[in-house]
């Protein structure tokens, strides 16, 4: 099946779900789209993530991330009493690249029982995505496995890692009118159309919890997967950290009265746009992350947010001048130097994207990569 027929097939397989069941919520027809068993933008055999792809994230632009990384899972290792067992829960792997650049500096940099008693576990849903992984990865085939999702996941102590996941969570679309409406998709004829219905309790309930107010007009997203998301980790982790890290806001910043759009966005063949209901199955659909709600239900759930900042202070402050150093010695390529001045600088990546580490135990460790700039109290 092609690209062109698979994108009609799922476009018709929405519009026959509208004239069955009515009306459904854009968290639906977004879940739909992206997700939709082998038609789905992740789903299909043809999903690509990096720079062949719509997009990239940091693991493509240098593989200095994944040693980062991996620095900070040797830390957390270190925090846990140097366990015999310390498992990393990798979730929206992408095809690989932080997964081997992290295995590979733990391997080689790390404490040597670090990387003896570590467990690396993926899970992907997509069976060809999958076999990508498995094929890059190949060197650590008796390190790593796969799952589908963390149902098959016993409890473990140890990591759980994402880098851009929540993003790509599927999200309530709400506008502000006389009173509050969420936005739900109709179809004329073969054309989405969009309609304005009233809120459910749990959307009323999260503006409650936020203190939000909108101005008539406002239009904006509620991402009430990651409360989900974040049931499912925390029942799976006994003991250790949540590492996310992904572009988004606080709570303050995201509904701001100038951010009166919203922040939903889409990519199509490297170019971004504005219109969901177009290339469907074909183009990803994105929204920023609100992380003052993983810190809000976190705390409900039991688990204490160490820390927040942006991407680029974090890996400052955590050291990546001395993994440059294990890297290059002390004449860098100039191009190895662009392209890491990607992941901290403002311009690039590194005050768009934010880190933020979550702890399920007894104490409140203290991580270094937050010792520079610890935003947490402001979620």
């Amino acid at each position: 099946m092609s690209q062109e027929s698979g994108a009609i097939s799922l476009k018709q397989k929405i519009i026959r779900k509208i004239k069955s069941e009515g009306p459904i919520s854009f968290e639906t027809f977004m879940e739909m789209c992206l997700y939709y068993p082998g038609l789905g933008y992740y789903t299909k055999d043809s999903a690509i993530i990096g720079r062949a792809g719509d997009f990239y994230t940091s693991p493509h632009l240098h593989r200095i991330f994944g040693a980062m990384a991996g620095k900070q899972m040797e830390e957390m290792w270190g925090l846990m009493g140097m366990p015999e067992c310390f498992h990393i829960v990798e979730m929206g792997a992408g095809m690989g690249y932080l997964a081997k650049d992290m295995l590979e500096y733990i391997q080689k940099k790390a404490e040597e029982n670090f990387f003896q008693y570590l467990k690396y576990t993926i899970v992907e849903l997509n069976p060809a995505v999958r076999a990508k992984q498995q094929e890059l990865l190949k060197e650590f085939k008796d390190k790593v496995r796969w799952i589908s999702n963390l149902k098959e996941l016993e409890p473990v102590a140890g990591c759980f890692l994402s880098n851009e996941l929540l993003d790509a969570f599927s999200v309530r679309i709400v506008e502000m009118d006389d009173d509050l409406k969420e936005i739900y998709v109709s179809a004329d004829n073969n054309n989405f159309v969009e309609i304005k219905m009233s809120c459910s309790r749990d959307i009323i309930e999260y503006f409650r919890k936020f203190n939000i107010r909108l101005p008539k007009g406002y239009r904006t997203e509620i991402n009430l997967r990651i409360k989900e998301w974040l049931c499912e980790v925390t029942s799976k982790l006994s003991d250790g950290f949540i590492l996310t890290i992904d572009y988004g806001y606080t709570a303050y910043d995201y509904y701001n009265e100038d951010r009166n759009k919203g922040t939903l966005l889409c990519y199509h063949n490297h170019q971004m746009n504005e219109d969901p209901y177009q290339n469907v199955g074909e183009q990803d659909i994105t929204a920023h992350v609100n992380f003052s709600s993983l810190k809000k239900w976190g705390e409900t759930l039991g688990i204490k947010t160490i820390g927040f900042c942006p991407q680029g202070s974090y890996l400052v402050s955590l050291g990546i001048d001395e993994v440059m150093k294990e890297f290059f010695g002390d004449s860098p390529d100039v191009l190895d130097i662009a392209k890491i001045k990607g992941l901290i600088l403002p311009q690039g990546m590194g005050e768009s994207h934010k880190v933020i580490i979550q702890y399920k135990g007894t104490d409140r460790p203290e991580l270094r990569g937050f010792a520079f700039r610890n935003q947490a109290k402001y979620l």
